[in-house]
């Protein structure tokens, strides 16, 4: 794929669908996102990283609009209830009507929380997402999921709006830290073990080029777990099926990213850990093949991201943490596991000691 030519995928839900456009040079094409804005208020939200390389390119395409922003600090800390306060503030102090539109200029804490502040604001205004982090770009930004976190979980109290579009501008990566571009990484591996196989080998064949930040080998991955994301955004809107798969390793991930007060993992590498554990019990329950653990790990190794629990992590915490999960029901756990590469399902009722039993193994001294 050749990034210097933005592709365009369209997300699909009924009569409704909005656009995600993936190339180089895209904050400043102001004639092709400008035309999503209905109204004359807008307010940017970003952080105090982003803002300072982007926010004029995105300025410059809001001329002759009421427009202000909103600026957090930088981190998962601060996609927090407070902030969300905050930003309705600055909406008000726009005097934002309606037809206003919230534009998220950042990673996906700024994505969630931007979109959640649009899904308050009069009962839901227009938002658009322009993600400056390769994980936003292949995850959080498509589908509509917003949220923020509470002390006892991440990404307890949210709700689903949709964008009005996704703006991805891969020149924004070349300004993203190794750690974070890795963890972006995760999610691309993520979206190709849950149901394309193929897609996992192409990883595996261009695993060299990805990690070395290749333009066209990042907008090829973006794209196809776009497309994948969309189609399965498309059949199951709102997460009552299907959509659940896209959880693989979430369970286990987000418990990690808890118990370390989110300052120990980020969202991606606490992913790639908690693939990793989702695929070792489903070795252990006679789902799925050693190799194919193995295989996982390999790429995830070869990609720079984290394979191990973090050093001083609690079995019995982490599992505790996993009850709150979401796509848990009745009192019981309900995984994202896997048959084979390419193969994810909704397990539910799994055995809390066979949970247990791979914490305590990941855990143990190595």
């Amino acid at each position: 794929m050749n990034a210097s030519s933005p592709t365009t995928i369209d997300v699909t839900l009924g009569a409704r669908s909005y656009p995600v456009w993936i190339g180089r040079g895209l904050l400043g094409d102001h004639a092709r996102w400008r035309t999503m804005l209905r109204g004359r208020h807008a307010l940017v939200v970003s952080n105090t990283t982003v803002a300072p390389l982007y926010l004029e390119r995105v300025a410059q395409g809001l001329d002759g609009l009421d427009w202000s922003s909103f600026l957090l600090d930088d981190g998962e800390a601060h996609k927090s209830f407070a902030n969300v306060e905050r930003v309705l503030a600055a909406l008000a102090g726009l005097g934002a009507t309606r037809d206003a539109c919230v534009i998220a200029l950042g990673g996906g804490v700024v994505g969630d929380l931007a979109g959640f502040s649009a899904a308050c604001w009069m009962r839901g205004i227009d938002f658009i997402q322009m993600p400056t982090t390769l994980l936003a770009m292949v995850d959080s930004s498509v589908g509509g999921k917003t949220g923020v976190n509470l002390p006892a979980g991440k990404n307890l109290v949210g709700a689903f709006h949709q964008p009005r579009a996704v703006v991805a501008d891969i020149d924004t990566l070349t300004t993203l830290p190794v750690r974070e571009y890795r963890a972006g990484l995760a999610e691309v591996v993520k979206g190709a073990a849950i149901g394309d196989e193929p897609f996992f080998a192409w990883l595996e064949a261009h695993a060299d080029a990805l990690a070395a930040r290749d333009d066209d080998a990042v907008a090829e991955a973006i794209a196809r777990k776009v497309r994948y994301k969309a189609g399965v955004v498309a059949r199951d809107e709102t997460e009552q099926g299907e959509r659940a798969l896209l959880n693989l390793g979430h369970t286990f991930g987000h418990a990690l990213e808890t118990a370390g007060r989110y300052a120990t993992l980020l969202h991606g590498e606490g992913v790639a850990v908690g693939m990793l554990l989702a695929a070792r019990l489903s070795e252990r329950l006679g789902m799925a093949a050693a190799d194919d653990t193995a295989r996982l790990q390999r790429l995830l190794e070869k990609l720079g991201l984290p394979v191990a629990v973090p050093a001083g992590m609690d079995a019995q915490q982490l599992l505790a943490l996993m009850r709150l999960d979401k796509k848990n029901t009745a009192g019981k756990l309900r995984l994202i596991l896997w048959r084979s590469i390419g193969e994810a399902e909704i397990v539910g009722g799994v055995a809390e000691a066979q949970v247990l039993a791979v914490l305590h193994e990941a855990i143990a001294p190595r």
